[in-house]
């Protein structure tokens, strides 16, 4: 069900890059799915207000523990090593989703790869590691999630042997073409199959969330209001003719 031949519209993207993590993990919770906001991840620099969602689909990478013998220096001259071959295939819109297990005292990234993925067009990474060149990366303008700054790199704790494979990060599983979402709460993982039904309902959702706050900021109590009611939900049909 979770191909990446299934098709998610722009319109269904673009839904998604103006609806917050709270209203999508309701809509996610509604579908069943409780285990969709990975732990530990957070925006590198702070969104600015009213920015837009970091929003595409899943490109992932898995590490697994470095082996001494095998990550030196000298590995990184090979054009095909994993991480250097993934920096350069991600596509163009995608989000680079690196499976660090959790593991903290060393980086998932540094500056040099993260330009070359804005070079390359590429949505933004998350990762459940921490970055190095943190302050660089975090100038850059592209969207990093991931646990932190920490200045040793990768080949210190991580062996990189698999792109686009199902992976864990953040304690989620994601699958290649996921749509991910990071906003400033973090990130969460969409199925790519429910996109197009979750953007939809959750910007309806926030719709009814803003006529609601308005109703509490007038004064109205609770009971009735939230949730809402019939006559709550017939008020809010009349107020919307009258937002059109």
């Amino acid at each position: 069900m979770n191909s990446p031949a299934i098709p998610v519209s722009d319109a269904a993207l673009e839904q998604l890059r103006h609806v917050s993590n709270a209203t999508l993990t309701t809509q996610l919770f509604k579908r069943g799915l409780r285990n969709v906001f990975l732990q530990g991840v957070k925006p590198l620099a702070a969104p600015a207000p009213g920015a837009p969602n970091l929003v595409g689909p899943a490109f992932t990478m898995r590490n697994i523990p470095a082996r001494e013998d095998l990550d030196q220096l000298s590995a990184f001259q090979n054009p095909e090593h994993p991480q250097r071959k993934g920096v350069e295939t991600v596509p163009a819109g995608a989000v680079l989703v690196q499976d660090c297990r959790g593991v903290t005292d060393a980086a998932s990234m540094g500056s040099i790869l993260a330009t070359r993925m804005k070079v390359r067009g590429v949505a933004g990474m998350v990762s459940d590691g921490p970055v190095r060149d943190s302050a660089t990366i975090a100038a850059l303008g592209i969207p990093v999630f991931c646990a932190g700054a920490s200045a040793p790199l990768n080949l210190c704790k991580h062996h990189t042997v698999d792109l686009n494979v199902p992976i864990g990060c953040g304690g989620v599983a994601v699958f290649p073409g996921d749509i991910i979402v990071g906003d400033a709460d973090g990130v969460v993982v969409i199925p790519r199959h429910l996109a197009e039904d979750v953007a939809r309902d959750a910007t309806e959702q926030e719709t009814l969330e803003r006529f609601i706050t308005e109703r509490i900021e007038a004064g109205a109590a609770l009971p009735g209001t939230y949730p809402p009611n019939e006559a709550t939900l017939a008020a809010y049909e009349a107020w919307k003719k009258e937002q059109r």
